[in-house]
């Protein structure tokens, strides 16, 4: 008996050791499985501007010859007019500036554009790789308005620029050309600005100084062009957004500074350089990619209120700011969600955008209200540039409406008070016509609202330094 129970009770520590052992298994293989979890998110994350950028490449580029709002790679697209409510190439368009604007490809040469005269016309020509970072931004407020010679040159690239040409070298194989010149909209001055984008030029670097016809560009048929941009990157398969980010890391490198973040992906099996293949990878891996995208998603969408305590932004008067854009660092969330919102955003020096979902931290805008916002005499946006408001609808693209007007801005004319001051009226009906040149239409549901402040001043009041703030948006009672 003594023999069986002692036998038993060493089965019963065996047993007990072999769960334990089990258990702690199970235990380390969850945290590794969460461990990976998390890194296949910020490995969506660090990608998303790098995918956005590269579908919109290809959706403006899609056309054999420049027309509205595309033209080839190499080529200038011209928007003639401010786009209307029916505009869906690029989220949170403007109706200030008109663009001119093209893609390079600079990884075998230089690209060489030519800016005529200005005659002193604001403009701020801004330079993008396709990480989304400002590496250049001629313009008014950095090089004057007069004619001037630039260079966009590549990674690699190391040799002689002709005399009188300032290069600016992008960190990406592709890069941005991105001009918008102030046009007030009348067709005088439409007249004047199309005169200056067409004398826009862009050459590559062996051609310059000759004759130049730029050579045949293919139509993609089978590139969606119905699809929203920002539509076609939400909802792509994980498989397939993580094979296209790595086939882009080939042209696209990784900053020095993303050394961290490099050594992520190699755990993911992600290489820079390689092609890349889903199906390959350990069975953990492949399952934290493809539950990446919803909880990515989520958290770039949720940075805009996390990101205050960060902070990339600050919440005052139901306006949300920031002035990091442009030179992100590694904040790879704060650029993933400009690109989600307000692709190809400027350097914070040359234009800042304050957004407002609604009047208070936890409310929205709703056309079935009416809102009110108020500027005490001499107290409007201080900027050496312009400033504007202008009306999104949920999705951030222009409302229609029976004015065919997208914001109110330092050009409007406004009717002041017997102050002095002046009332802006945010609502979907017609405040009536006494006060209809203060009126910013509103759709009759959800709708979002940003300011735009070109060329901040920098000195007090600022918003650079918070010593201006914003007026609230109050609902009218």
């Amino acid at each position: 008996m003594k023999l069986i129970k002692n036998t038993t009770l060493c089965h019963v520590a065996l047993i007990t050791m072999l769960i334990a052992e089990c258990s702690s298994a199970r235990a380390a293989d969850t945290r590794q499985a969460t461990e990976v979890d998390g890194i296949a998110v910020e490995a969506y994350i660090y990608a998303y501007p790098l995918v956005t950028t590269e579908l919109t490449r290809r959706r403006l580029t899609n056309v054999a010859a420049p027309e509205g709002t595309q033209a080839p790679m190499g080529q200038f697209a011209k928007l003639r007019t401010y786009p209307d409510a029916s505009y869906r190439d690029v989220t949170a368009p403007n109706a200030d500036t008109l663009y001119t604007y093209a893609y390079f490809d600079v990884s075998k040469e230089p690209w060489v554009i030519s800016i005529p005269d200005l005659k002193d016309r604001f403009a701020v020509f801004s330079l993008f790789d396709s990480w989304t970072t400002v590496f250049g931004n001629p313009g008014k407020r950095t090089t004057g308005t007069g004619a001037q010679t630039i260079a966009i040159t590549g990674p690699g690239w190391s040799g002689t620029l002709p005399p009188g040409v300032k290069e600016y070298k992008s960190g990406t194989e592709i890069a941005l050309f991105n001009g918008k010149i102030y046009c007030t909209g009348t067709p005088d001055d439409y007249k004047q600005v199309h005169k200056l984008q067409d004398e826009i030029k862009a050459v590559p670097l062996s051609s310059y100084g000759q004759a130049y016809t730029p050579h045949p560009w293919k139509v993609d048929p089978a590139f969606d062009m119905k699809i929203l941009v920002r539509d076609q990157v939400n909802t792509m398969v994980s498989s397939a957004y993580f094979k296209l980010f790595a086939a882009l890391l080939k042209t696209s490198s990784p900053y020095p500074e993303d050394a961290p973040m490099v050594a992520k992906l190699h755990a993911l099996g992600i290489e820079p350089g390689q092609d890349f293949d889903i199906a390959k990878v350990d069975p953990m891996v492949a399952e934290a990619l493809a539950k990446a995208p919803k909880a990515a998603l989520a958290r770039i969408a949720g940075w805009e209120r996390e990101g205050m305590a960060a902070g990339d932004w600050h919440f005052e008067n139901g306006w949300v700011v920031s002035t990091k854009t442009g030179p992100y660092g590694t904040d790879y969330i704060q650029r993933a969600l400009i690109a989600m919102i307000g692709l190809y955003a400027n350097l914070p020096q040359d234009s800042i955008y304050p957004v407002s979902n609604g009047p208070g931290p936890e409310l929205q805008y709703s056309g079935a209200n009416s809102y009110v916002m108020h500027f005490n005499k001499d107290e409007m946006p201080p900027v050496n540039g312009f400033w504007s408001i202008t009306m999104y609808d949920a999705q951030y693209f222009f409302v229609d409406n029976p004015l065919n007007r997208y914001n109110v801005s330092s050009r409007s004319q406004f009717k002041t008070n017997t102050d002095g001051s002046v009332d802006l009226y945010i609502q979907h009906l017609s405040p009536g016509k006494d006060h209809e040149s203060n009126w910013l239409p509103a759709p009759t549901d959800r709708f979002i609202l940003i300011m735009r402040l070109y060329w901040p001043k920098d000195s007090r009041p600022s918003i650079l330094n918070g010593t201006w703030k914003i007026p609230p948006v109050k609902q009218a009672q």
